[in-house]
């Protein structure tokens, strides 16, 4: 056996003491967390704060769904009192979330399925949609309102009318095994789809990667770390391949594997 599989199959660690993403999870031995660039979607993600060790993944309504054997951790942020959040959802939710804390308010905004666009500048002005004929129109009807209640309730709306395949068309595929990083994700467009979200990127000196990944499921749930059920003695980390047929997740065969980032509005 040569060394880079030697190395790729070490059983991980796990500190259940630390409380984000990077601290808690040690890479395999010969593998090191890649660094992100400060202030960056990378290093949001990979800093962000996780609940305690075997914190159960709860649906909206904070019912703890009945399968919990494929998460490792869950993050600490709230999925919603509705079933809105889910899979392309979870994405959005944390990427709009780092531009909101960052102050990069007029990169918020997204397409619904149907192709029309809403960004959080608007909405935050008082732009609501109205449904006439099956058709989704665009009213002024409110008052001008920046605060962060109100920005959960733009990405509700969002989340009502986005999902896999308007975040699919919104994004670039990724082509190259060297180029996946932090943030992007796969996905497979469709009612229902699935997207799983990359939330840190481990690295060895021969140039091999290993990945975390994350999502929310249906019915809406809080956003977990996923166990890697085909390679256990590395998980939760995973082997991505652009070119792989098939990448099968703890939950999901994505058929096939279509690795995507998001086209920044600016």
């Amino acid at each position: 056996m040569n060394a880079q599989v030697q190395e790729t199959t070490r059983l991980l660690k796990i500190d259940t003491t630390k409380q984000t993403i990077r601290t808690r999870f040690q890479p395999p031995k010969g593998f090191s967390w890649v660094a992100e660039s400060p202030q960056s979607f990378g290093d949001f993600l990979i800093n962000f704060p996780l609940y305690p060790q075997n914190f159960p993944v709860r649906d909206f309504r904070k019912i703890p769904i009945e399968k919990q054997f494929n998460h490792v951790a869950v993050l600490k942020i709230d999925v919603g009192d509705r079933n809105l959040q889910q899979c392309a959802d979870a994405w959005i939710r944390l990427y709009a979330e780092y531009l909101f804390v960052n102050k990069k308010f007029d990169q918020i905004g997204f397409h619904f399925t149907s192709g029309q666009f809403l960004s959080w500048k608007d909405y935050e002005k008082g732009i609501r949609t109205i449904e006439i004929k099956d058709r989704v129109k665009f009213v002024k009807s409110e008052k001008f309102d920046s605060s962060y209640s109100n920005f959960r309730n733009y990405l509700n709306l969002v989340f009502n009318y986005a999902g896999t395949i308007s975040l699919d068309k919104e994004s670039n595929l990724i082509t190259k095994n060297e180029d996946i990083k932090t943030g992007d994700f796969l996905i497979k467009p469709g009612s229902p789809g699935h997207s799983v979200i990359i939330v840190g990127v481990a690295k060895n000196n021969l140039g091999k990667k290993l990945y975390l990944l994350a999502e929310s499921y249906m019915p809406a749930q809080d956003i977990h770390i996923l166990i890697n059920p085909t390679n256990k003695k590395i998980s939760p980390w995973y082997e991505l391949d652009v070119n792989s047929p098939k990448t099968i997740t703890a939950k999901y065969i994505f058929i096939p594997t279509s690795i995507k980032r998001f086209r920044s509005k600016l």
